[in-house]
């Protein structure tokens, strides 16, 4: 069972990119599915994340409509793209799957999660 993000990268302010989480050994389609990052010298903070229990995408506050996450079940990867970068969400981004039943409530919950990806890097810069 293995989770990898990647997609990430240096871009500048304004632009977009879009992560992606491939899996391996499960199928994400019947997971809920979360995103976290971890900026340098900073906590870990919640990002985003898509119910298993109402197939809602849920997101936090600073957000603000920038991001957006999809599943593609055939590629059995999900995605989060990243619009209006700004230089604070320089981070290390994550993937994370819940194998349990994930409300929109607890998507902010790291410890309702059960699968870790590596991170992927995305910088933020002119």
């Amino acid at each position: 069972v293995q989770l990898q993000a990647s997609g990430g990268g240096l871009v500048q302010p304004g632009g977009s990119l879009r992560l992606s989480c491939a899996a391996s050994g499960f199928t994400l389609a019947y997971f809920g599915i979360g995103w976290f990052r971890q900026a340098p010298g900073k906590e870990r903070e919640w990002v985003g994340c898509i119910s298993s229990s109402d197939g809602r995408t849920y997101y936090a506050d600073f957000v603000k409509g920038r991001f957006t996450s999809s599943r593609d079940n055939a590629k059995n990867t999900v995605y989060l793209q990243l619009n209006s970068l700004k230089p604070e969400d320089t981070a290390v981004y994550y993937c994370v799957a819940d194998k349990g039943l994930l409300r929109g409530s607890d998507c902010y919950d790291s410890e309702e999660y059960d699968y870790w990806g590596q991170g992927t890097l995305v910088t933020v810069s002119s």
